[in-house]
């Protein structure tokens, strides 16, 4: 299989979970696919929801919800990223009710992100589109400046190159973020020294009425005992596109 690959990076991002912000706003561990989406989006020139209207979904998710991505989190503390609270105002004047009009916001952000990220040429998504991306990412080319989350948090994009995946029918390792319902693990085993196993609810899809829909997903170093589904090998990475 022919694939695109790129390193995705920044000093900063956050990902805004909807469900909790009474005292802050806080944010996913990991790039949400759907949040990839927009990014890619973004780099096509693509619009987002500003411009949706009366449409059922953002132009971009409409157009590349086929996608099929793979995501690597690397770091560290094998892709767990630190995080800090930030402490800001915003006193434009309709912000807040209170006394002066200046609302405090407090925001989690991730901290020196890195992805390594796969798209499958293999997507299910329009030829032409696909192809349009490929030629922009290798080029180094965006129509719209790509971020993290928010325009606070700048995205880099590097070392993108085409190459080929192989598929590893009985592959006992996982590199990338997987389904955690798609794949049964050694409970006794892992690949390296240093055990560990991430798992985190992310969004992958937004229903029929903008809101997202979650799954498990995890990370780890694990031995993989099944995977329903298929699992590729690019030169450095076991990985299951989502």
């Amino acid at each position: 299989m022919k694939a695109i690959q790129f390193t995705l990076s920044g000093k900063t991002a956050h990902f805004k979970r909807p469900d909790v912000n009474a005292y802050a706003y806080f944010t996913y561990n990991h790039i949400p696919k759907v949040t990839l989406l927009g990014l890619l989006g973004a780099i096509l020139g693509i619009k987002g929801y500003l411009d949706q209207g009366e449409k059922e979904f953002p132009e971009f998710y409409e157009r590349l919800k086929g996608l099929k991505v793979a995501i690597v989190p690397i770091g560290r503390h094998q892709g767990v990223f630190s995080k800090k609270i930030q402490v800001f105002n915003n006193s434009v004047g309709y912000a807040s009710q209170e006394a002066g009009n200046n609302l405090i916001i407090r925001e989690q952000w991730l901290e020196e992100v890195v992805w390594r990220i796969y798209i499958s040429s293999e997507s299910n998504v329009e030829e032409e589109l696909l192809k349009k991306l490929f030629e922009n990412l290798l080029n180094q080319k965006a129509i719209f400046i790509p971020y993290l989350g928010k325009n606070d948090h700048t995205a880099s994009i590097t070392d993108v190159k085409l190459i080929e995946l192989s598929d590893v029918p009985n592959a006992e390792r996982l590199d990338s973020l997987y389904l955690s319902s798609e794949v049964t693990l050694d409970e006794e085993t892992w690949n390296d020294k240093r055990p560990y196993t991430f798992e985190d609810i992310l969004p992958l899809r937004l229903n029929v009425i903008g809101m997202y829909e979650c799954e498990r997903v995890g990370k780890t170093n694990r031995v993989v005992v099944h995977a329903k589904q298929p699992i590729y090998k690019s030169e450095i990475d076991y990985v299951m596109f989502l």
